[in-house]
């Protein structure tokens, strides 16, 4: 009885998986559109210019899903939910370009990976396969040396699709450098203790800068699932022409 209630909840879970793979979020930029596919906490892929791009993959080498090899890879910090090497293997191919913090790139020196790697700093920028890239700081407040998210170490990422500008807000509380953004379209805030910060903090800082869309993610901490309900009503209360898009994150477990 147990194995058959084991493979009936492993079937659901690879059934609500697939039917959330199966619907990517469209929006139309100067050269084609951007499709954005939300996969586990805080790892998404999006397709673009006939490329792939992921972003922090994760936990994905677990799901019974044919993921697209990926073009180019972003990574924004070093813990596990950001960095996992099986689910990195899984995705990329010789070929594919990986952007990294530089302690990032030092974790991947044993791997002897045969990808470019190009190392990025806050508030440098770049441009490949035909996308703008900005690295933006992220870490935790205060700011102390002994913080979960030291400042300098990871990247948050504005990309630049055509003219459709996408922020990754990486592991990060709510920081002047996201509170100042401009003009970002698509945005892909963090918020769970005591890792990030909070749904009032993430929602205040969303007011600041304005997203044109909003998506909560990486919304699981130590005390369970972030209140994103309600984060979605602080921002729409404060600003009713924010979009704010509610996916789950979390397909293995009820939330």
């Amino acid at each position: 009885m147990k194995k058959i209630i084991c493979s009936l909840f492993i079937s659901l879970f690879f059934i609500g998986l697939q039917a959330q793979m199966a619907q990517p979020d469209r929006y139309e930029t100067k050269k084609g559109n951007l499709n954005i596919q939300p996969l586990f906490h805080a790892s998404l892929s999006m397709t673009w210019n006939s490329k792939t791009i992921y972003v922090d993959p994760s936990g994905i080498e677990n799901f019974d899903v044919n993921y697209a090899k990926a073009d180019v890879v972003f990574i924004t910090d070093i813990h596990g939910d950001h960095l996992n090497i099986k689910s990195l293997k899984s995705i990329i191919t010789p070929k594919t370009i990986i952007i990294l913090p530089l302690a990032a790139k030092l974790k991947l020196a044993s791997e002897a990976l045969p990808n470019k790697l190009i190392v990025m700093r806050n508030g440098e920028k770049n441009q490949l396969l035909g996308i703008k890239i900005q690295a933006i700081a992220m870490y935790n407040l205060p700011i102390t040396a002994d913080a979960k998210h030291i400042k300098g170490r990871g990247n948050g990422y504005v990309l630049n699709f055509g003219g459709k500008c996408v922020y990754i807000s990486g592991d990060t509380a709510d920081i002047e450098e996201m509170r100042t953004l401009k003009n970002i379209d698509i945005a892909f805030v963090c918020m769970n203790l005591p890792y990030t910060m909070t749904v009032e903090q993430a929602a205040s800082a969303v007011l600041d800068f304005k997203p044109k869309i909003v998506y909560p993610f990486h919304y699981r901490g130590n005390a369970g699932f972030s209140a994103i309900d309600q984060f979605k009503a602080l921002v729409s209360n404060g600003n009713k022409s924010i979009q704010v898009i509610l996916k789950n994150w979390y397909p293995d477990q009820k939330q």
